[in-house]
């Protein structure tokens, strides 16, 4: 029996359902198609650091699954035709949960079955189901907690070994990996990216491996330092499907296992792990989370438009330290530290009053993890308009958020050189310092640094303003 397994967000042959399933059977064509927006019907493509990582991963994955074809065009076209092509009985894929995607395998699904072949999807990016997990009642969560409590109750299958042996099917048709298109040039602003991130499935192992003998130990309260090596970084490898969350959570419990005093970091960091699964969860039992208020009171805010204000956050020129860190270390690195996506979040939304959406464009586009229900569900827990969010009048102060989790200045330091030589007291608030202490570490406010975009003070009774009306309309619903 030849099988046609069809790879998207899951570039690994370990714990590959679909691979394993179709090598059991007999011979395999596995094949990766990339879609344009228009041919696969998604309204949120993926941005360019995203498709960085993609060239890569697949690169990596070409080396240990060399018949694997790559293809530009349309799954729902290419599918039935390369099967049909090479004599295949049955199409073998691993399910993907963005609305678009749902939309076009149902179709395509039923298309196949139509045309006499097996048709078969499989769980593989997630460690349930978005509709395995119900409340009490039978219906879905909108809250963490008691999603997390539920979550834990429930069974995490052990990881699939990768296939002893996978017999291909020639095919001399396909594209080369360049002809897709992915890599940046002209300019190349990855540059350099290659000794940041080793995507594939061995830099996935490799950095879940160091994460847990270096970085595991004090998880749960230096997560939020970005100036220390507490966190994992595996949001990439676990967006296209490098490693699989079966395989970081029991690699975790084995870790825990073996030496009980880990026990509360790790299960702090499988948490976060399941912090993504409710993200799913949301995306699938609400499938306008990229675009619509998750609480529709929140369509009544008065939000500002500033392209001048929109700009100068995205490249990291607020005048306020903590934040031009955060959004420099992503646009650099295509990386950002986690309680800084925080801060830099609430900055928009709730200093500068600009909608939730360009946050959530700019992340998509210079993230290399750019996953669209994380982006989504974060974006909307720090504006307070999604499920289980944080209060609107939870308003993060960037002063003191960058002196509480960068006390010495060594983040900010790193990422906005142009103030490494201010003292540390002055480093948070360099619009607050004495002159004299500006002039003496070179730092000249509206020109080597930039002055503040807004007053802290007043965008934030402002912000609190507008939260008015939202409550307004919250209480007129009712």
């Amino acid at each position: 029996m030849t099988t046609l397994v069809w790879f998207r967000q899951d570039l690994r042959i370990e714990d590959n359902p679909a691979l394993c399933e179709a090598a059991k059977m007999g011979s395999v064509l596995p094949v990766f198609i990339y879609e344009t927006p228009e041919q696969s019907g998604e309204s949120h493509p993926l941005g360019g650091a995203s498709r960085w990582w993609l060239h890569h991963s697949l690169a990596a994955l070409k080396e240990v699954l060399p018949g694997l074809v790559l293809l530009r065009g349309s799954a729902r076209h290419l599918i039935p035709q390369l099967a049909k092509q090479v004599g295949a009985e049955a199409v073998y894929w691993n399910r993907c949960y963005e609305p678009h995607a749902i939309e076009r395998d149902t179709d395509l699904k039923a298309t196949l079955k139509d045309d006499g072949f097996e048709v078969k999807s499989f769980k593989a990016s997630l460690l349930f189901e978005p509709w395995e997990l119900e409340t009490k009642s039978g219906g879905h969560f909108k809250v963490y907690s008691p999603f997390w409590k539920t979550a834990q109750q429930k069974e995490v299958p052990p990881p699939l070994p990768a296939p002893e042996k996978v017999d291909f099917v020639s095919l001399e048709d396909g594209d080369c990996l360049d002809d897709l298109g992915l890599r940046p040039s002209k300019p190349d602003w990855a540059a350099g990216w290659e000794k940041l991130w080793k995507p594939g499935a061995e830099g996935a192992r490799e950095r879940l491996s160091e994460f847990l003998r270096e970085g595991l130990a004090g998880y749960g309260s230096l997560r939020n330092r970005p100036d220390l090596p507490n966190v994992s970084r595996l949001s990439p490898h676990l967006h296209f499907g490098d490693i699989s969350p079966r395989q970081v959570w029991h690699e975790t419990q084995r870790v825990m296992d073996a030496e009980e005093a880990l026990t509360r970091d790790g299960m702090k960091f499988l948490s976060e792990l399941a912090w993504r699964e409710f993200s799913y969860h949301l995306l699938y039992h609400f499938p306008g989370l990229p675009t619509d208020n998750w609480r529709p009171a929140f369509d009544a805010y008065p939000w500002r438009e500033s392209s001048r204000d929109l700009e100068r956050w995205q490249q990291g020129r607020t005048g306020y330290p903590i934040v031009d860190a955060g959004m420099r270390e992503l646009w650099q690195t295509g990386y950002m530290h986690n309680r800084v996506r925080m801060i830099v979040a609430s900055f928009l939304v709730k200093h500068l009053r600009l909608h939730w959406h360009h946050g959530a464009a700019w992340f998509r586009d210079t993230l290399l993890d750019a996953d669209l229900a994380n982006n989504a569900a974060s974006w909307q827990w720090v504006t307070g308009s999604g499920a289980d969010a944080a209060p609107y009048f939870r308003i993060f102060n960037p002063i003191t958020q960058g002196e509480k989790f960068d006390p010495e200045g060594h983040y900010i330091r790193r990422w906005v050189p142009e103030l490494a030589d201010l003292e540390t007291r002055y480093l948070f608030a360099p619009f607050e310092a004495p002159i004299d202490a500006l002039r003496s570490a070179g730092v000249t406010l509206g020109d080597t640094y930039p002055e503040p975009v807004v007053d802290h003070a007043k965008a934030r009774k402002a912000a609190l303003e507008g939260y008015e009306d939202v409550k307004q309309a919250g209480q007129n619903a009712a």
